[in-house]
């Protein structure tokens, strides 16, 4: 498609995502009582949302022009998140992960896929180039401690050897029938041009009408050229001639080395700043400098001394410079350090108020009660929406499209890269930031020259300096997780180390889209710091781990149980081994750290055969380990179990925020699977095989029993087999038996442990409230029916 087809799916994004942010306004912002009604507007949003996500995304990644792509993805950013904020408080008011919208999804003509959730394809593209270093580096590393060879030599078997020598017997037939053809011609060639020849002229009319028919032709189809060339430059698809030679040359350039031609956009740029310095640099730097100077002297007059120059914190000159008079800037000041001596008496306040401690319990008592109430109050009043972090960066984007693109005209825009008078503005801003840091030590020391010679001041420099060096005397206390045990260390020597030990290791290369099974799985991201992924052996936990880290470009850490047993030993070596990790993990990020079978390390009692691996040495640890995590820090702990009843659910809960429940596939994803994996291990499916029958047979059985029976009947052997006999359903369902089926006892203890999670025991409650409700408003009804 053309950029002009990405540039309306850029403007229809941003239509609808206005007229969704005007709906926000309306009805979020009023009280609702119906829970059914708040989950129909909360599902709305959401599949809204999705779709402009979508719409936005294919448009960054498309479109050429740098600056709509950063305009794009202000708002990209913001759409993202409050699908995420949309996401929490579904799950917040149905106390579940898995929503159904199918009415909804009707409702607006939209299937299933169209609310996928895609992964941004900017997530790898942005970091390619490091990405495919780590990788190159992480494979040297595992060539040079013997851990991987260099590519596993595979044994021929008997039927590849036979093919091979086929084709290089047939290729050497081939060569000698064509060596003997050859003779055989040139033998005929000889033989013709020994023969005597009668010459006799050619017709001289006849050679004039071929000339003319050739000529005329030429210059017809020239004319055509031309006339096809005219009209696609005025329709705007193609460029004229003075813009063409430029265009192919770019794009040449572009195609032979991507990130030179970025290089080559950021020397543009440095180049048009370098150009504004000289021309508008010296009038920015006076014109500052005299509006600073006039706003001195005019708080002078008013209050009757100057006031103390802004510090950096505070904003420097800008805070002089913003749109108030004097009188307000000077009484902003003084509010200023008044609210630094209260903060100050407030501190030493702090230090009496432990001794009040019994009366501080008793208010919280009183406190609790009346909490209470207003909590019933606010149940009365009805759900509100809570606020948004999202929804003033989405406005903001919104508002600069309307200023800056939306009447914008591009008509003389042919290449569609950039725009030199938007990147001017920018640097032009850049520049007065620059310059305003300048002009403010300037004015600052020219203001204290003032202070000393009209008011007599003295800079209270000194009495800071002190200040600062009582500061620095005070030392705060580093979190255990959080103390730089390897400070004379470098990243690439513990990347190293971590790969030796077995810690980290290479994800296999598997995307969200091979993994064949229920839907809602797709629907969930995890957002929190820990996810843990329960189910039954084979439904795919082990492959949403390496999907998770191959489409975000992450590296994966292996701390289970099995992993790290006999490295690392004792207290100081564990808490050695959580530093290394954490500390790669956050410098290198984005980083997932699994731990399989986890629930292991939460066991109630450990068995005989587990002891050897001593699995509860992350028990005390783990919750320490994510303390130090922060809120930028793009690392997830993952746990995978397929037996989290043996585990203490207290201590399970208090380390994984957020837990999924991955059941066994129902039927129609058993169909799915059944076809997309006898289809991708290269067999045939005939009338002889019935996908539907083999769908309902496998009822109990994963998606990892279904991948291994046909793995097992397609064998090579089988395959070459295919055409003279297709497949047949009884082929698979013998392969099938051999496995034993999640039974309906197993099923039916892993529903009863989650009914135990805390999500699990919130929407039990809230439907037993909502059902005691119903009832008492049919009781209330017969009751006043048997009045009438």
């Amino acid at each position: 498609m053309s950029q002009a087809t990405y540039n309306k799916m850029w403007r229809d994004a941003q239509k609808d995502l206005d007229i969704q942010l005007r709906r926000e306004r309306e009805e979020f912002l009023q009280p609702e009582k119906d829970r059914v009604k708040v989950f129909k507007m909360l599902a709305a949003s959401y599949i809204k949302y999705m779709q402009i996500f979508r719409d936005l995304e294919t448009a960054h990644d498309q479109l050429v022009h740098q600056q709509k792509r950063t305009a794009i993805r202000q708002v990209l950013d913001g759409v993202i998140g409050r699908i995420l904020e949309i996401k929490k408080e579904m799950v917040e008011l149905e106390k579940s992960e898995c929503h159904y919208i199918d009415n909804i999804l009707e409702d607006l003509k939209l299937l299933p896929e169209d609310i996928e959730v895609p992964v941004p394809r900017y997530f790898i593209k942005e970091n390619l180039e490091v990405l495919q270093q780590r990788e190159k580096i992480l494979d040297q590393i595992l060539l040079n401690t013997g851990l991987q060879t260099q590519k596993p030599v595979k044994a021929m078997t008997l039927e590849e050897a036979v093919k091979v020598i086929q084709v290089a017997e047939r290729a050497r037939q081939g060569r000698c029938r064509a060596k003997f053809m050859k003779k055989i011609y040139l033998a005929e060639k000889k033989e013709r041009q020994t023969k005597p020849q009668v010459q006799m002229g050619p017709n001289p009319d006849d050679a004039a009408t071929c000339i003319q028919k050739v000529w005329r032709g030429y210059i017809q189809r020239k004319k055509t050229e031309k006339m096809r060339e005219e009209e696609m430059i005025f329709l705007g698809i193609s460029l004229p001639p003075h813009l063409k030679a430029t265009s192919i040359s770019q794009m040449h350039a572009g195609q032979i080395n991507p990130v030179q031609g970025e290089v080559q956009e950021r020397h543009k740029e440095v180049f048009i700043k370098d150009k504004l310095r000289e021309t508008e640099g010296l009038h920015i730097k006076e014109t500052l400098q005299d509006q600073i100077g006039q706003c001195l002297i005019e708080c002078r007059h008013i209050v009757g001394k100057f006031p103390d120059y802004p510090t950096e914190k505070a904003g420097g000159s800008m805070a002089i410079l913003s749109q108030k008079t004097p009188e307000q800037v000077a009484a902003e000041l003084a509010a200023k350090q008044e609210m630094a001596l209260q903060e100050k008496a407030q501190k030493g306040k702090k230090e009496k108020e432990g001794k009040g401690k019994k009366e501080k319990e008793g208010k919280g008592k009183i406190e609790g009660k009346t909490s209470q109430k207003t909590g019933k109050k606010k149940e009365e009043e009805g759900w509100k929406m809570a606020p948004s972090n999202f929804l003033s960066i989405m406005e903001e984007g919104n508002s600069q499209y309307e200023a800056i693109w939306q009447n914008r005209d591009e008509g003389w825009d042919f290449l569609q890269d950039h725009d030199p008078e938007l990147i001017k503005e920018e640097k032009r801003k850049e520049l007065e930031e620059e310059i305003r840091v300048q002009v403010d030590e300037l004015m600052q020391q020219k203001l204290e020259n003032l202070k000393l010679a009209v008011d007599g001041e003295k800079s209270n420099k000194q009495k800071k300096g002190n200040k600062k060096k009582e500061k620095m005397t005070k030392r705060k206390k580093i979190p255990e997780m959080e103390e730089d045990l390897t400070p004379d260390r470098t990243i690439d020597s513990l990347y190293e180390e971590l790969v030796e030990e077995g810690l980290l290791i290479k994800a296999r290369t598997v995307n969200l889209t091979d993994y064949v099974g229920s839907q809602t799985v797709h629907e969930k991201a995890p957002v929190t710091k820990a996810l843990l992924l329960a189910g039954p052996a084979g439904v795919g936990k082990k492959m949403l781990v390496h999907a998770i880290c191959t489409e975000a470009g992450a590296n994966l850490f292996n701390l289970s149980a099995s992993n790290i047993t006999g490295k690392y030993p004792g207290k100081d070596g564990l808490q050695m081994m959580l530093h290394m990790v954490l500390k790669v993990a956050k410098q290198l990020q984005p980083s997932v750290v699994w731990i399989g079978d986890t629930e292991k390390i939460f066991s109630k009692a450990v068995s005989k055969a587990d002891e050897e691996t001593s699995p509860r040495r992350l028990e005390k640890v783990l919750p320490k380990f994510l303390k130090a995590l922060k809120a930028q820090d793009r690392v997830l702990l993952v746990g995978t179990t397929n037996r989290p009843f043996d585990a203490n659910l207290k201590l399970f809960c208090k380390v994984y925020q957020k837990i999924i429940l991955i059941p066994r596939p129902d039927y129609a994803s058993r169909f799915v699977l059944w076809k997309h994996t006898i289809l991708q291990n290269g067999g045939i499916i005939t009338n002889l095989l019935n996908i539907s029958c083999l769908a309902k047979l496998s009822d109990g059985f994963t998606q990892g029993h279904i991948i291994k029976a046909v793995q097992d009947v397609l064998s090579e052997l089988r395959l070459l087999r295919m055409t003279r006999k297709p497949l047949r359903t009884s082929e698979f369902m013998t392969s099938l038996a051999q496995h034993d089926p999640v039974y309906q006892e197993e099923e039916e203890t892993f529903k009863a442990w989650y009914a135990k999670t805390p999500l699990s025991k919130a929407r039990i409650r809230t439907l037993g409230d909502s059902e005691k409700a119903e009832k008492g408003k049919t009781k209330g009804g017969i009751k006043r029916k048997k009045k009438n």
